[in-house]
């Protein structure tokens, strides 16, 4: 009997924008489980809590036909793949620079753990540009951001934005 293909697609989802759901469809297609990872990057000051983006992430995938969970980790990477089972992690490439980053952490990855492969998946042409920092940048200065996100998440960006807004006293 064969094993389960088990992905995992890792990421902050700080929002969640229609570049990261095309990687999710298209991902899931590859496996039988697809582990969406939501962490948090110490790198970056999130937007959203780690319990909205969860939330977040859940509601935009509820319509998505795959096996999909979608689970907080707070751990190397390497770590919540081993602790799903996971064979393959799913990442995607919108750019060269992109590619130069993802290739680094995938040689660190398979020193760390040769028993999991990973995966690059190009973005969409249409999609490329989108990344949720660049959402939040014009979100922030009243730009247009609906081309990028679902309507839900757009709202969500917004109200955040004016909420934050509120408390800077702006």
């Amino acid at each position: 009997m064969s094993r389960q293909r088990v992905g995992v697609y890792p990421g902050t989802f700080d929002p969640i924008t229609l570049g990261h759901m095309d990687i999710i469809r298209r991902g899931a297609k590859l496996v039988d489980k697809l582990v969406i990872g939501v962490t948090t990057n110490i790198s970056k000051s999130p937007m959203f809590s780690d319990d909205e983006r969860l939330e977040m992430v859940r509601r935009e995938c509820a319509d998505v036909d795959a096996q999909i969970v979608v689970t907080g980790f707070n751990s190397l990477l390497m770590d919540f793949a081993e602790s799903q089972g996971a064979n393959v992690i799913i990442r995607g490439l919108r750019a060269v620079a992109d590619f130069e980053y993802e290739y680094q952490m995938a040689g660190m990855n398979q020193q760390i753990n040769s028993r999991v492969e990973t995966v690059f998946l190009m973005a969409d042409v249409s999609l490329q540009p989108i990344a949720s920092r660049l959402v939040k940048e014009i979100a922030l200065y009243g730009g247009p951001i609906h081309k990028f996100v679902s309507p839900r998440v757009g709202e969500e960006v917004v109200a955040r934005v004016a909420e934050v807004g509120r408390k800077d006293g702006k």
